[in-house]
């Protein structure tokens, strides 16, 4: 691990973080992976950037919000945050942002931390399903946060018109972008641009595939757009 990888953390413990996606041309949008020993306090003081955090194991509180396993917290720009882990410690991501996205309108006040048993799923493309912990309707004006579920098969070929990260929570699958194919497993984590047509697939017969994404500027992740030659396809299937 390098000096880049490891943060001054208080005596209590020591805080990891490891870049998965990193800052690209064009986007605004990079994630890392972040670790915390009990004690141990990422601080959040960004005054360009929005910052997400979606705590996956152990927990914590940001600030007096607690974010306990399966939570998100939001930090905006020129604010300032901390998340304090745990005794079993925290992992989380942490997505940064940037400024010179479109800003949704705001929709809702605010929250600084969402669990995601008390959010409502939402349908997708086919049998695909989401939950959406960051929004518009509560704060994030810049990014969307979410986390979807892919039954068993695949989608058809298909695009969207923001830029999105995506990390893999639970399960197995393919990730085809033109000749490309790509295995996911917990930990994976891709980028797909603006337009950039693909296909997640669930290669597990019985269990879903589980991801985080995080795509700007904001909206709703059923938002997907067929190719025309697959558009043509269903209007005959029709």
């Amino acid at each position: 691990m390098t000096d880049t990888d490891r943060v001054a953390a208080d005596r209590a413990g020591e805080l990891e973080r490891h870049p998965l996606v990193p800052p690209e041309r064009g986007s605004e949008l990079a994630l890392d992976a972040v670790r915390l020993d009990s004690g141990a306090t990422l601080t959040v003081d960004d005054g360009l950037h929005d910052t997400l955090l979606f705590v996956h194991a152990g927990g914590g509180t940001l600030d007096e919000a607690p974010l306990d396993g399966r939570c998100a917290g939001f930090v905006a720009a020129g604010t300032a945050g901390s998340l304090t882990a745990g005794p079993e410690g925290a992992q989380c991501l942490r997505v940064t942002v940037g400024a010179e996205t479109d800003l949704h309108a705001p929709m809702g006040s605010p929250e600084p931390a969402v669990a995601l048993e008390h959010v409502e799923p939402g349908q997708a493309t086919g049998a695909r399903s989401f939950q959406v912990l960051y929004g518009p309707h509560n704060g994030s004006t810049r990014a969307t946060l979410f986390v979807g579920y892919i039954p068993s098969g695949k989608a058809p070929w298909h695009y969207h018109l923001y830029d999105e990260i995506v990390w893999v929570l639970r399960g197995e699958g393919r990730l085809y972008v033109g000749d490309a194919i790509e295995p996911l497993a917990p930990g994976c984590a891709f980028r797909l641009h603006a337009r950039e047509v693909h296909i997640v697939e669930n290669t597990q017969p019985t269990e879903e595939l589980v991801v985080v994404g995080i795509f700007t500027p904001a909206g709703s992740p059923s938002a997907a757009y067929l190719t025309a030659d697959v558009a043509a396809t269903y209007a005959i299937a029709g």
